[in-house]
């Protein structure tokens, strides 16, 4: 699997939690498959929310918030 490529979202490793944590600081644009859909979002932040990990983003063009659980998530890819 290509660095910075997340699967099996349930947890992350520390070096996929940098990797996102990088992304979220930097601005850069990550690509998420969910439900067999993908979505490419810039991250805002990762919190807890109702005992779940949410990862706060929006939409590169509208900029429509969206949030994300990572339990939820298949797979996560930061994009370069």
């Amino acid at each position: 699997m290509p660095d910075g490529t997340f699967a099996a979202m349930a947890e992350l490793t520390t070096t996929q939690y940098d990797a996102l944590e990088r992304a979220i600081i930097r601005g850069s644009r990550i690509s998420v498959f969910r439900r067999g859909t993908e979505y490419v979002l810039i991250p805002i932040r990762l919190a807890m929310t109702n005992g779940r990990e949410a990862l706060s983003t929006r939409h590169p063009t509208t900029g429509e918030p969206m949030t994300l659980y990572i339990d939820d998530v298949d797979t996560i890819d930061v994009v370069r």
